[in-house]
């Protein structure tokens, strides 16, 4: 919601009336010196929307405000050419809404444009989100990244690395959705406030790995040529791609990392297809490669890659994880329920990368159980399960 700045007006001000958090409102005003602040200037309240009101018999700004709410300045300040004793009957005016409902709708089919509209949404809505794009898919589709906090500590959370397990997308991003909701209107999440969470880490989120892999699941093959032909015939000539797993090239994006990938490519396939094939060499997909640089230009202090399915933690990678490893997979394993398993017989994943060239904590969180993609039926059970996890990678 955007206000223009009247004389005498401040940030603060503004923080108290609409009570947001201040340090919210300036982060969605990045461009503003908050000490010097012009007559007429724009500034962004997180959290809300105006709506459009229209007087009726019997209608007072004192009684309005008070049915819905709002402090009475919060309505003159969207107003203010307004005349508040001589409202006329049919007259417009805005009135501030406070958002208190998900934006995100994530129980359907939820393809790549689906999630860029929501995450559209919600940077208007809560404009102290940063979005930027960490390269391209092999389609041309930006690869978002989200980040939100103010903190030293970066955690970094992803999901579809695979194609089929594409509910994982708005799992993460209806948790991110809560957290907004929790920082605005103040409220904690099962019992943890989260102003603390905002204070002392930067969460960045790459909610969609694989888009064209998605949209390939979801949607069926792409139109553009040679792709079209090519992952039809990688299919068998079947147009059910509900197994497919890797990106619209035919890599497994979870098999391209340089962490032991000829161990991992030895025992996989060795041309394109729905899952497995690792590529001819690691980070030759453009996803893949924008997922490293990400990680080499930040400074992560863990990352969780989110899956499905199994119900279980991977945590290890060849004995390289750090100690303090353990006690966090128990401590997600206590607010999840999943089981933590250290290693397995795999390589050439994300996860096993960070911890090999970073020795920091790194885990792939199996979401679910079942057969990929996992039903729409399991979403709220899976969101509960993941929910704790979600909150424990920012408070550990």
């Amino acid at each position: 919601m955007e206000v223009h700045v009247r004389r005498g007006d401040s940030l603060y001000y503004y923080s108290q009336l609409f009570m947001i958090p201040l340090q919210l409102i300036i982060h969605s005003n990045r461009t503003v010196n908050a000490q010097t602040l012009a007559v007429g200037q724009l500034i962004q309240i997180p959290g809300f929307v105006t709506v459009t009101y229209q007087i009726t018999p019997g209608d007072s700004l004192w009684r309005l405000s008070g049915s819905r709410n709002l402090p009475l300045d919060a309505i003159l300040l969207l107003n203010p050419n307004l005349n508040p004793n001589f409202l006329q009957i049919g007259q417009t005016i805005q009135l501030p809404l406070r958002v208190d409902w998900r934006i995100v709708s994530g129980k359907q089919d939820y393809d790549y444009n689906t999630m860029m509209f929501d995450i559209r949404r919600l940077q208007t809505i809560y404009p102290f989100l940063r979005v930027s794009s960490i390269g391209n898919t092999v389609l041309g589709k930006d690869i978002p990244e989200i980040e939100i906090g103010n903190g030293e500590k970066q955690v970094h959370y992803n999901a579809s690395f695979h194609a089929n397990e594409w509910i994982t997308t708005p799992i993460l991003l209806t948790f991110l959705n809560d957290y907004l909701l929790s920082l605005t209107n103040q409220r904690p999440i099962r019992g943890l406030t989260t102003s603390p969470l905002y204070v002392q880490t930067n969460l960045s989120i790459v909610p969609m790995v694989n888009p064209d892999g998605v949209d390939l699941v979801l949607n069926g093959p792409p139109t553009e040529e040679p792709s079209r032909s090519n992952v039809i015939e990688w299919n068998n000539d079947s147009m059910d791609f509900s197994g497919w797993k890797a990106n619209i090239r035919g890599v497994d994006l979870n098999d391209q990392f340089p962490a032991e990938w000829k161990r991992e490519r030895a025992r996989n396939p060795k041309t394109p297809g729905p899952r497995d094939y690792g590529g001819e060499s690691p980070l030759s997909e453009p996803e893949a490669i924008a997922m490293a640089d990400l990680t080499k230009d930040k400074d992560f202090a863990r990352v969780l890659a989110f899956h499905t399915q199994g119900r279980v933690i991977y945590w290890g990678f060849e004995n390289l994880e750090p100690p303090e490893t353990e006690a966090m997979v128990k401590e997600f394993s206590r607010v999840s329920g999943y089981e933590p398993v250290q290693t397995i017989e795999s390589y050439a994943g994300y996860k096993d990368w960070f911890i090999q060239d970073w020795r920091r904590p790194g885990f792939t969180v199996e979401l679910g159980s079942g057969t990929n993609p996992l039903p729409l039926t399991q979403f709220d059970e899976i969101y509960e399960e993941a929910l704790g996890i979600f909150l424990a990678g920012l408070y550990l």
